[in-house]
């Protein structure tokens, strides 16, 4: 299997499992750390892979919980975001913040691998 994926499974992966064991949004961070460190990608997939993943996987995720109350959470949090009653919007924008940060942690996982190998 192609690197590229292995590192996208695995944050999912691990980023599933630890949000289920009630850490926090930090674990999709974590996760991206460690993946990171251990799967070398070049390039910029070392941020579009932990990116993807955990933007799938926040937007799934957000998109379960909101429909299990139809949507109300996401409509009322979308008026506070000042972007109307619009839930999908929300899922986004959530989805969005939690690919940055995991595409910020991948890269730094990156630099800590490196920083290793050097010494």
């Amino acid at each position: 299997m192609n690197k590229n994926i292995i590192n996208l499974i695995l944050t999912v992966l691990l980023a599933f499992v630890w949000s289920m064991l009630s850490m926090d949004w930090w674990s999709a961070m974590l996760a991206a750390i460690i993946v990171g460190s251990m799967v070398p990608l070049k390039g910029f997939k070392v941020f579009l892979m932990p990116f993807l993943g955990i933007f799938l996987f926040w937007g799934l995720y957000a998109y379960v919980l909101s429909s299990g109350n139809d949507f109300r959470l996401a409509r009322q949090i979308g008026v506070l975001l000042n972007v109307g009653e619009r839930p999908f919007l929300v899922i986004l924008i959530t989805a969005l913040i939690g690919g940055l940060s995991a595409g910020v942690a991948g890269v730094f996982g990156k630099q800590l691998a490196n920083l290793k190998r050097k010494k």
